[in-house]
């Protein structure tokens, strides 16, 4: 199986050649800068402080002087160290790892790979080759546009990677300034439930102290009455009891006018508020510094005996017609709620048909009223029931007549049998009118006539009526259609 190695300055994968590690490409580039403190190449004591670009040697300060004043080497070309150390080493032979005697001048176009001579006719044999001068400005010319491409792409990233810093620190910036905004906000917040919550307490107290204080003027009053009742009660009760009949007799005028006052007096038998406060959390309660607040008090409390109901069809209903009716809520004292959520239901049973039952729909319209809608599907008597808070309310239970469904006219809506029939004497009219000359219907100024337009078959006045009229009979209802025909 292929093996691989990852590079470990850029994590590529590198596949391993056959021959292992040591078959790797060696970086020459990172050979050829080696140390800070390269040995001469001549002397090999001395370090090397300039090199040689023709002969690719480094040398040491007296062996570049003696480098110099050679005849064959006195036009070779001396460059500093430092100056070359970013240099590639053109000019420095580079020997075959696999023949290390022999140097690099060769170049396996199918292996694409430099080789030495003994590599062409061992393991390269066959394979097209050409000397790496010939070769050099193909590659080179293509590496290079691959480097002109990826430093394209390098200063795509680099501005890519610009603008993301450019943008994590206006992420940074606004987050602060929405944290400002938020705190700024809660803290406002706080401060407008702060002062919602003083203003119920408020509210509360001021509640709380008008029924205390009708309670206590219900209360003096009562107490007040009491009194002059007790004594009138023990002063009559000593008169007859202790007292003669003379004195009674003159005393009786005045007592009798006394007790007849204080039973004269009118008084409630229950106190006058009750304790009804609650708290709705959740009850809008208006806007207050341009936040909107809820919670409110709510001093009412329904009474189921005091609500009402109201429609025009709350007795009587037709088959499989979408009818209703109105619940009006209101409160002990008799006022009107006002506000929805109260706990209603209903339920609309028929009386001689157990299983048969009608299932209302009820709607909160939130001012305290609800309007309970049902559609009957069988005919007969029903017993309805509106429950609020589990009693009963005003009116209920109430009997709900639901008769058969609407039955359409098979008459004509006309103003005569003599005009809508063409003048047929067969033709009849179930008004009962009748007209000389042996005609059966009825006719303008004649015997009969209702004086107004009418339905041929059951002489309902009405157009939008119901018919009341049973089957027609066969002679009847050939003569009708003939009327509604003509």
């Amino acid at each position: 199986a292929a093996r691989s190695v990852l590079c470990p300055v850029c994590d590529a994968e590198v596949a391993l050649p056959p021959g292992g590690v040591g078959q790797l490409t060696p970086d020459y580039l990172a050979l050829s800068r080696g140390g800070a403190a390269a040995g001469c190449d001549l002397c090999a004591d001395g370090e090397a402080v300039r090199r040689c670009l023709t002969c690719g040697a480094n040398l040491c300060l007296f062996c570049c002087q003696a480098h110099r004043r050679q005849k064959k080497t006195a036009s070779h070309a001396v460059a500093e160290l430092d100056d070359t150390k970013d240099c590639s080493q053109a000019g420095k032979p580079l020997f075959c790892p696999s023949h290390p005697t022999e140097e690099l001048r060769l170049f396996c176009e199918q292996c694409d790979q430099p080789v030495c001579r003994d590599c062409v006719v061992d393991r390269h044999r066959q394979h097209p080759y050409d000397f790496t001068g010939n070769v050099i400005h193909r590659h080179g010319d293509a590496l290079r546009e691959l480097l002109k491409s990826t430093q394209q792409h390098v200063g795509t990233l680099e501005g890519v990677l610009g603008q993301i810093d450019d943008v994590g620190s206006a992420v940074r910036s606004r987050a602060e300034a929405v944290a400002a905004e938020i705190c700024l906000f809660a803290s406002g917040y706080v401060k407008v439930i702060e002062e919602h919550r003083d203003r119920l307490l408020k509210q509360l107290e001021d509640l709380k102290v008008q029924k205390e204080n009708l309670l206590n003027l219900q209360k003096a009053q009562l107490q007040q009455l009491l009194l002059d009742m007790r004594t009138g009660v023990d002063f009559t009760e000593r008169l007859l009891t202790s007292g003669s009949d003379l004195e009674i007799l003159i005393t009786k005028g005045v007592v009798a006018s006394q007790l007849a006052k204080l039973n004269s007096v009118a008084y409630s038998t229950h106190p006058s508020v009750d304790d009804g406060i609650q708290f709705s959390p959740w009850e809008k309660a208006g806007q207050c510094c341009g936040y909107e607040v809820f919670g409110a008090i709510l001093n009412k409390v329904v009474d189921p005996a005091r609500c009402t109901l109201h429609g025009e069809d709350l007795h009587s209903a037709r088959q499989n017609k979408l009818t209703g009716f109105t619940l009006l809520c209101n409160d002990t004292t008799g006022e009107r709620m006002g506000r929805g959520g109260e706990a209603v239901r209903v339920t609309i049973a028929h009386k001689d048909k157990r299983d048969c039952a009608v299932k209302p729909t009820v709607r909160d319209k939130g001012d305290g009223t609800y309007h309970i809608s049902y559609s009957p599907e069988e005919p007969g008597l029903y017993a309805v029931c509106v429950y609020v808070k589990g009693q009963h309310v005003q009116g209920s239970p109430f009997a709900l007549m639901v008769k058969n469904k609407f039955r359409e006219h098979q008459g004509v809506f006309h103003c005569c049998t003599f005009c809508s029939s063409g003048g047929q004497k067969a033709a009849r009219c179930a008004c009962g009118g009748t007209m000389p000359g042996g005609y059966q219907g009825c006719g303008h100024g004649h015997k009969g006539h209702p004086g107004c337009p009418h339905w041929s078959c059951c002489g309902q006045v009405e157009e939008s009526s119901e018919c009341l009229g049973g089957p027609p009979s066969d002679t009847l209802q050939r003569s009708l259609l003939r009327t509604v025909a003509l």
